[in-house]
């Protein structure tokens, strides 16, 4: 795991845009291996972040904290 992505559920105060943004920035970033794409990647590599990012959103709007399974 990525040591700079955090918790994003933290129960009653959801997750900032900007927190859902950095976390799937990291994401992308330590599966990718680059920090900064190449002008060549830099298409891919800026909707990979968007669609985790969007995923992260529908993951947190979906939990149900403590909820019994």
């Amino acid at each position: 795991m990525c040591r700079s992505i955090k918790v994003l559920r933290q129960g009653s105060t959801p997750a900032t845009d900007e927190e859902i943004e950095a976390a799937a920035l990291q994401f992308v970033r330590k599966v990718s291996g680059f920090r900064s794409p190449s002008r060549a990647n830099t298409e891919v590599f800026d909707t990979a972040v968007d669609e985790v990012a969007d995923s992260t959103r529908r993951l947190l709007a979906s939990l149900r904290i403590g909820a019994r399974a």
